[in-house]
This record gives C-alpha cells, structure tokens and sequence, in this order.
C-alpha cells in the first residue's frame, strides 16, 4: 500500500511543476485523496459491501468535489489535477499514467446495464471540462481538449477536439503535414498555416494543392525514371525554381510605396 501511495505521489512531481514537498502533496491535492479512498471504496465494492462502498465514495465526494463510482477500475499513477467537478461513472476502466484535469466526465450515453462509460488505455491525458462519453476506447497516448465532447473511439496516439470531437492529430495527419512542409520547402513557399487541422478555409485550399503538387511531382520523378531506363532521355534539365517569396517582397513593396502616397497626401490642398 505504501509503495502504491509513493508511486502516486512521484508522479505527481513529474506532472506538475507547481508541485514542491511531499507533505504539501499528502496534505493539499485533493486529487490523490480522492483516488486513494477510492482504491478502498473499490475493494469494498468488489467484496460486496455496495452500500458501504457507495457511502465512502459519497464522502469522497463531499471532501474532494471528485465523484468516482466505487465500481470504476483505475490503473496506476493516475492522476487528477485540480480534480473539482470530476466525475467517473461505475463501468469506466482507466490505465496507467492517465492524467484527468478539472471537470471532466466520464459518462455513458444509456441507461441499460451493462458497459457505459468509456475505456483510457495508458498515458491518456483529458482536458478541462472534457466529456467522453459511452463505451468508446481511448487508445494509449491519446489527448482531449479542454471542452470536447468525445463520443466515438480515438486511435492510439491521436488528439480528438471540438463538439462533437474530431481527431486532428492522427499519425496519418502528422505524416501528411510532413510531407506539405517538404513540399511547400521546395517550392519555395513558407510552410506555416498549411496544417491539416488549421481552421482557416484558405489555408486548407493551398494544403490540398501543396498535396497535389508533391503527388503530381513524385509521379512524374517516377515515370522519368522508367523511360530513362528504357533508353529514353527526358528530365534531363532541372525545372525552374518557383519561388513565392520574390511575389511576397513585390506586394511589401508596393504596399510601402501606397503608404508613402498616402503619407505625402497634404488634405489642405
């Protein structure tokens, strides 16, 4: 038990910085209390002493503003920040390392018996006032965002945001932005808000044309290649460089030369 407890408080120190002494963790992080009355809440529920379990868990409820089922099952350092407003329903099942910041839920979405609420693989963090909800599975490594509302799986490793969520950070987006940032690198154009997840309409209709330019530039290296191979001689000089920058100084300039007119403008004539 006591090295269970040792755990839980190392890995408050790890997780958060404002965190200076033993004792102030053992005395002011109602988020660790909660979690160790629940770890015996849990084991009094499991024996089949219900209303007991619940009575403690209740109490746990008053002294800490967390509410934890006695039936939810929870993995080692598990961490809750701040902790008020927390909610964990009974058939949650959390792993190890998951950190829960202020506000969350973990709710179900139906009132039939049975599995409700939602499954945290490891190293699973949950933003402020998030909502996961339903018997959904959150892979390991996966991220909410403060305010999101999850009601279907996320992949392991991904990052889920908006109402309802929606994953934008997925291994398959980090890859495509990889490869606009090479693209945009050589044609020339500065990378920077052509993301797959940036919210600007624009920004998203030049990502797609990067994508389409880095496709198009891969395929015909590709069939150059093979009717090199096959003896013919095409590609053989390199294409012209684009560079966006040079369009982008001559519209600062004209910019500065507007200024100077409208600076030089005397409204008494």
């Amino acid at each position: 038990m006591f090295s269970r407890i040792k755990e839980d408080i190392n890995s408050v120190f790890d997780r958060d910085p404002a965190a200076r002494t033993v004792f102030e963790v053992l005395t002011n992080y109602p988020g660790m209390h909660a979690i160790w009355i629940h770890r015996l809440s849990h084991r009094l529920w499991k024996a089949d002493c219900l209303w007991l379990a619940r009575t403690l868990s209740t109490v746990s409820r008053w002294l800490t503003g967390i509410e934890i089922h006695p039936g939810a099952v929870v993995g080692r350092r598990f961490f809750i920040d701040h902790g008020m407003g927390v909610v964990i329903g009974g058939t949650a099942e959390i792993g190890d390392d998951v950190t829960l910041y202020q506000g969350v839920t973990l709710g179900g979405t139906s009132w039939k018996e049975g599995k409700r609420h939602p499954t945290l693989g490891n190293n699973v963090v949950i933003g402020a006032g998030a909502q996961v909800l339903g018997p959904i599975y959150i892979g390991n490594g996966g991220k909410v965002g403060s305010n999101s509302v999850v009601v279907k799986d996320l992949p392991e490793n991904a990052t889920a945001v908006g109402i309802p969520a929606r994953i934008v950070n997925s291994k398959k987006d980090r890859e495509q932005s990889s490869n606009r940032e090479k693209a945009a690198q050589k044609f020339g154009f500065d990378a920077y808000a052509v993301s797959v997840d940036n919210p600007d309409p624009v920004a998203k209709a030049i990502g797609r044309m990067i994508d389409h330019m880095h496709l198009m530039d891969d395929k015909v290296s590709s069939l150059c290649k093979e009717v090199n191979q096959l003896g013919g001689e095409v590609c053989q000089k390199d294409l012209p460089e684009l560079r966006v920058g040079e369009f982008v100084e001559d519209e600062i300039a004209a910019a500065k030369r507007r200024e100077n007119v409208v600076e030089s403008f005397d409204p008494q004539i």
